[in-house]
């Protein structure tokens, strides 16, 4: 089978998915120098970050699995599925993904793996019953293009970043309140009041380390949607069936009770569509916008009607 022809790269795509990637380095880079300035936990500024990374990078297919209630099913099982798959991961240049189902009446998908010889495509049971085949491979083109882009890998390392300053910020708090691990903070002969002070300016480092690398993050996260949008829409050559299938996706998510929303809440970045139904700004968000979607998905089924 001939694999799909890219058209060109989207640059500007990727050149802010570069800048926002520095950016959560320099963040966590700022956030570890003030760490290291106020305390004496070297340990934990080196081994924290390393040990997390780690079982993040090799744990996280399981995990999201656990998390989200998946299965890992076969093809006797699912073969429709399967078949589908194959096509795609043949198309993209790409070894074939397990393949897993969530039984859930919310319509989504995710991709997650450390890489894509250790990947993994789910869908959910409300997936498979509401889209047509046409919009299900759509949809699953879309969780190839997070494999062939590795963005599982980029987002577990942008996440971690996050959960590392959390986790550090908080073990700190605790053990600089009880004068522990050299940081001088809440000691009871600090007369000059120094350790209260840096004690402020680990808070204030901290929360702005906080919001920053979250709407870093979540910035991070839009791109990639755009990114497998684009990739879906050229693996399949049909663009319009991934705008169909989000605009369905994106209103029945509207009748999903609310408990199965709450719990996939978690894991909204990894979805093809975000679970989260109060948004205050699309700037806070983990998803572009349907609307922002489709003009990037119409504007490509432009380019490539004239490319044919």
């Amino acid at each position: 089978m001939a694999q799909r022809n890219w058209y060109g790269r989207d640059v500007k795509l990727q050149l802010r998915m570069l800048l926002t990637i520095l950016l959560l380095i320099l963040t966590f880079l700022v956030f570890g120098g003030v760490i290291f300035a106020f305390t004496k936990a070297y340990i934990f500024l080196i081994v924290i970050p390393i040990v997390g990374l780690v079982v993040q990078y090799f744990a996280s297919d399981k995990l999201v699995l656990a998390a989200s209630g998946a299965r890992i099913v076969t093809p006797a099982q699912a073969p429709q599925l399967h078949a589908m798959v194959e096509r795609l991961a043949q198309l993209a240049d790409l070894p074939k993904p397990q393949v897993a189902i969530m039984d859930n009446l919310m319509p989504n998908a995710f991709a997650t793996g450390r890489n894509p010889k250790h990947a993994v495509v789910a869908v959910t049971t409300g997936l498979l019953n509401r889209l047509s085949p046409q919009e299900l491979e759509a949809v699953l083109g879309h969780e190839m293009t997070h494999i062939r882009n590795r963005d599982m890998t980029v987002m577990t390392m942008a996440s971690s970043i996050l959960a590392v300053a959390s986790f550090l910020t908080q073990i700190l708090m605790w053990t600089g309140m009880w004068g522990g691990m050299g940081g001088g903070f809440g000691r009871r002969d600090d007369r000059n009041g120094a350790g209260a002070y840096g004690l402020l300016i680990v808070l204030a480092v901290s929360a702005l380390t906080w919001f920053v690398s979250y709407v870093l993050i979540n910035a991070l996260s839009r791109y990639r949607e755009y990114a497998a949008d684009r990739g879906s829409a050229i693996l399949t050559g049909a663009p319009e069936q991934l705008i169909s299938a989000l605009t369905r996706i994106t209103s029945d998510m509207a009748r999903v009770p609310s408990q199965d929303l709450r719990q996939a809440q978690p894991m909204s970045a990894l979805y093809i569509a975000s679970p989260k139904r109060e948004i205050i700004s699309e700037f806070f968000a983990d998803h572009p916008s349907l609307q922002h979607r489709i003009a990037r998905l119409q504007a490509l089924q432009l380019q490539m009607s004239r490319a044919s």
